[in-house]
C-alpha cells in the first residue's frame, strides 16, 4: 500500500497519529501494545472535533505518573514489547532518529537524553502509534509533502528559540521543507523524526488508487486549520509491458546552445530514460528550446530539482504517462567488419526483431571508412544470417496498404 502525509501546517506525533487513527486504525491496538509493554498507567484517547472548521482526530494521552526517561529507558522498553517485528523496527528507528538530533543540538551523550521537554509518554505513544499503524496498513511507501515547519521563535525550557527548533531542523536535513502560512512552531521534534525515519520519499502525492483518507488535529489554534492528512492507496493496476513514467518539461530562452546542449548531456547521465529537445516560439514570437526528459514516476521530483538547478528555469511542468515497452537483450555477434553489440526486442506478435546498437555502427563505421548506413545493413544483414533474427528495419509492415486507398 502507499501512504502520502500532507503536512501544509506541519507535522507533530499527534497530528500524524490522530491521521491514521481517522483512517481507520484501531486505538485498541494501541492501548494492548502500551499495556503489554507494561504501560498500564498511560491512557489515549482520541476525539473527532473542527481545526480551522475541518473535522479532525486529536489526540490526548495521560499518566498518572510522568517519569522522566531516558533514550535508554524507552529503547528497552519498546525491545521488550511483544510488537509486530516491523513496527518495532519502525519505532526504534523513529526514537533513535530523535534521541541523536537531541543529543547533538544539547550536546550530551546519547544515554544521557531525557524525553522530559516533549513529554516521555507522548513521545512514546506518537512513536508506537504511528509504527503500529503503518504496519497495520501495510504501508511499503511513505510519501511525505513538503513540510512546513513554521518560522519566527517559540518560548522553551532552554529559553527563547528560533523556529525550527535546533533538533527539528536536523531531523530535517534532506527533507523537503518549506516555511508555512504561520509565524509559529508547526513542526515538532516527534514529527520531524517520524517523517525523517519512516519517509521512503518526500515529494508530491504518487499516482495511487484511493482508499482511505484520514485527518489529524493538532492541539493548537494556529488560526487556520492545524492538520495533517494522511491518504492511503494501492498502486494502480498497469498492464504487463507497461510502466508509469513522467515526462518533465521546461521552456529555455535564457541560455545559448551551447549551454542547452551541454545540459541534457549532463541529465543523460543522471538516470533519465530520455532527453529531447524541441525548438518552438514562445511569447512575443521568442524562439526557445523546449527540454523533455523522460523519467521513471518515482524519480520525477528528484529529476525535477535537478533540472531547476542545472538551467535556472523557474518552473518544470510534471505531465503522468505510462509507455509500453518490449522486452529486449543485448547480443554480442562476431562479424566480418568486427564484434558487434545488437538489441533484441521480442515483439508482441511472438516474434523477434534485432538493431544494431548505434555506438557500434559509429565505431566500425570510422575504423572501416564506411559510411554508417551501409555499416548498420550490413551487420544487421550478417546478424540475421548467424542468428535467424530478422532487422527490425527490414521486417515487412504488419499493415499492407492498399494503393486506391
Amino acid at each position: 500500500m502507499i501512504g502520502y502525509l500532507e503536512c501544509s501546517t506541519g507535522v507533530s506525533g499527534d497530528k500524524f497519529l490522530g491521521a491514521l487513527i481517522d483512517a481507520g486504525f484501531d486505538l485498541t491496538a494501541l492501548s494492548d501494545a502500551l499495556t503489554a509493554a507494561g504501560l498500564t498507567d498511560v491512557v489515549v484517547d482520541a476525539d473527532r472535533a473542527p481545526s480551522g472548521g475541518i473535522p479532525a482526530t486529536g489526540i490526548t494521552v495521560a499518566e498518572s505518573a510522568a517519569p522522566h526517561r531516558s533514550w535508554r529507558d524507552i529503547r528497552t522498553l519498546l525491545e521488550g514489547a511483544p510488537l509486530p517485528g516491523p513496527a518495532r523496527e519502525s519505532a526504534l528507528a523513529a526514537l533513535d532518529a530523535l534521541a541523536r538530533a537531541e543529543a547533538q543540538v544539547h550536546g550530551v551523550p546519547l544515554e544521557d537524553v531525557h524525553f522530559h521537554e516533549i513529554g516521555a509518554a507522548d513521545t512514546i505513544v506518537d512513536i508506537l502509534g504511528v509504527a503500529l499503524a503503518l504496519h497495520y496498513f501495510d504501508i511499503d511507501q511513505l510519501v511525505v509533502s513538503p513540510i512546513a515547519v513554521g518560522s519566527g521563535t517559540m518560548e522553551t525550557a532552554h529559553g527563547t528559540l528560533p523556529v525550527p527548533a535546533p533538533a527539528t531542523a536536523a531531523l530535517l536535513v534532506d527533507a523537503t521543507v518549506k516555511a508555512g502560512p504561520v509565524p509559529s512552531e508547526l513542526t515538532t521534534p516527534t514529527g520531524a523524526a517520524l517523517v525523517a525515519a519512516l519517509a521512503t520519499s518526500f515529494g508530491h502525492m504518487p499516482p495511487m488508487t484511493l482508499r482511505r483518507v484520514g485527518c489529524g488535529r493538532g492541539s493548537r489554534d494556529i488560526g487556520m486549520p492545524n492538520i495533517c492528512r494522511f491518504f492511503l492507496g494501492e498502486a494502480p493496476h498497469i498492464e504487463p509491458g507497461y510502466e508509469s513514467v513522467v515526462v518533465l518539461e521546461t521552456n529555455l530562452d535564457h541560455l545559448t546552445g551551447e549551454e542547452i546542449g551541454l545540459i541534457a548531456d549532463r541529465m543523460r547521465g543522471h538516470g533519465v530514460l530520455d532527453v529531447w529537445l524541441t525548438p518552438i516560439y514562445m511569447k512575443k514570437g521568442r524562439p526557445a528550446v523546449l527540454l523533455s526528459v523522460l523519467v521513471i514516476a518515482a524519480e520525477a521530483p528528484r529529476l525535477a530539482e535537478q533540472i531547476i538547478g542545472e538551467t535556472g528555469t523557474l518552473g518544470v511542468r510534471v505531465v503522468p504517462a505510462e509507455r509500453r515497452t518490449v522486452l529486449r537483450d543485448v547480443a554480442e555477434i562476431e562479424t566480418t567488419l568486427g564484434t558487434a553489440q545488437f538489441k533484441v526486442a521480442y515483439l508482441p506478435d511472438g516474434t523477434r526483431a534485432l538493431r544494431v546498437e548505434s555506438d557500434t555502427a559509429r565505431r566500425l563505421s570510422a575504423v572501416h571508412g564506411l559510411p554508417a548506413d551501409m555499416v548498420s545493413r550490413m551487420l544487421e544483414s550478417e546478424a540475421f544470417v548467424i542468428t535467424g533474427i530478422q532487422p527490425m528495419r527490414q521486417r515487412p509492415s504488419s499493415r499492407t496498404t492498399n494503393p486506391s486507398d
